[in-house]
Order: C-alpha cells, then structure tokens, then sequence
C-alpha cells in the first residue's frame, strides 16, 4: 500500500473553482483500479487529498492520467503556492 497526502493552497478568490476542478479528479481517480482511497478534505482555501494506492505501478498510471495532468495545468495560476505531495508509510 502506498500512500499519499497532496496539499493545495488556493487563492482566496478562486477557491469555488479550484474546489469545483478538484471534485472532478477526485471523481475520475476514483474510478482507478489502484486507486484504494482519494479523499478530498478542505479547511478556508487549502484543499488536502488524502490518497492510498495499491502499488507503484498503479500510482505512476495515476500520475500519468489526463485529468490529473489537466488540473495541474489548469491550476497553476489559481493556486498560491505550488502543489505540495508527500509519499508517507504508516508509522503506527
């Protein structure tokens, strides 16, 4: 199991969009059949995915979809400070 915690730091003023751009990744990646968990959790304007994988091979095929690398894109000039992604193991 891999798993990943994704923080993204939207402008103020463009968090509707931002969250309306997140709700579809979250909806394609969960289609994924890797994809264990894609959990999006919000608190003002930081949108956190909490994300859990069976495999790399499944997570690289993640990596490489459209729709995630169309958010990327389409997010750059909404976003207050680049996509911050953490590769984690459990510790208890």
């Amino acid at each position: 199991m891999i798993s990943i915690t994704a923080i993204i730091k939207s402008k103020t003023e463009n968090r509707e969009q931002v969250q309306n751009m997140l709700h579809n990744l979250v909806t394609e990646t969960r289609k994924e059949a890797a994809c264990m968990r894609y959990d999006l959790h919000a608190t003002k304007n930081i949108f956190i995915i909490w994300e859990e994988w069976k495999d790399q091979d499944g997570l690289d095929f993640h990596n490489n979809q459209k729709y995630l690398q169309d958010f990327i894109a389409k997010s750059e000039d909404l976003i207050d400070a680049p996509i911050q992604v953490y590769k984690t193991a459990a510790v208890l």
